[in-house]
């Protein structure tokens, strides 16, 4: 028999919340917030519109369907099921934290703070849950198909991310290694401030940093585009170390290598330098193109 769907909402602890643990009392709470030059109220009424979109989201879930929730800390160890449905409410930022522990589950991003938020990629009001999983369920919703990165060391560990992969030095002294690049004949050793490859989705922020600052001809992947851009930030040319490759594109079957020539170099994704992995000297880290793909509803 055929389990009917489970829904797993995905959020994350409040302002709020995080500063009651910290301080114990709201007294102590808002005191550290004058101190500052904010004010408790505007902290609870975002408390607030968190707990009223989780409401709406949850009362829009049939009532004979499964149900499973999620906060951002604990979603390493959550585990997401094939035939989930993933429903986000929070920032833009929460749906590529999340993305990473998917593998092809539709995912819903609920805005609790239209207006506020950027709304990228939580692009539906709370109201809207119960609809969108409906269509979900049949087959009908719309779905955009958003292109993943991949870092993967030589021996087995992976890490993918929607936005960005970062390679670089744990403490930000200058990484140290050997990069192969598309179409060259020889590998270059470089020392730079670390290199990120980014998607479609990621092309409107650090990415997009970079190429603005650097006048570069090629475009930016769009959010559609099977494609990734990458960029070596800050190469140093010396007489060990050279600086003619440091940008490009990377197709399907195209990715970089790199072999690591500082004591440790660390790769993260979106942002999330917590969690990481960990190459050190003699390894290879290959990075391109995921081969999977956020099936994102909007």
């Amino acid at each position: 028999m055929t389990l009917v769907p489970r829904v797993v909402v995905v959020h994350r602890r409040t302002e709020l919340t995080e500063l009651l643990d910290r301080h114990g009392t709201r007294g102590q709470a808002e005191f550290f917030l004058r101190s500052r030059g904010r004010s408790l109220a505007d902290v609870q009424d975002r408390h607030d519109a968190q707990d009223v979109a989780l409401h709406q989201v949850r009362a829009g879930i049939p009532g004979d369907w499964r149900r499973g929730d999620a906060e951002r800390a604990d979603l390493h160890r959550f585990g997401f099921e094939p035939d989930d449905v993933c429903v986000v409410v929070g920032q833009d930022g929460l749906v590529a934290n999340t993305a990473k522990y998917l593998d092809g589950q539709p995912l819903i991003g609920i805005d609790p703070e239209p207006g506020r938020n950027a709304g990228v990629l939580v692009t539906h009001r709370p109201t809207a849950a119960a609809g969108l999983l409906r269509a979900v369920a049949l087959g009908t919703a719309p779905v955009q198909p958003r292109a993943m990165v991949a870092a993967t060391l030589d021996d087995g560990q992976r890490l993918d991310a929607l936005n960005e992969v970062f390679v670089g030095h744990p403490s930000h002294q200058s990484a140290r290694y050997r990069l192969t690049v598309p179409g060259a004949t020889a590998a270059e050793r470089q020392s730079s401030s670390g290199l990120i490859s980014a998607s479609g989705t990621g092309s409107t922020g650090w990415a997009a940093s970079i190429h603005r600052d650097r006048n570069l001809p090629q475009a930016l992947p769009g959010i559609r585009d099977r494609y990734l851009a990458w960029f070596v930030r800050e190469a140093w040319p010396s007489p060990a170390t050279g600086t003619s490759f440091t940008s490009g594109l990377l197709g399907a079957q195209e990715g970089l290598s790199l072999v690591v020539e500082s004591d440790t170099l660390v790769v993260f994704g979106d942002g999330l330098e917590a969690d990481r992995l960990t190459a050190t000297f003699g390894q290879t880290i290959a990075v391109g193109l995921s081969d999977r793909t956020l099936a994102l509803v909007g």
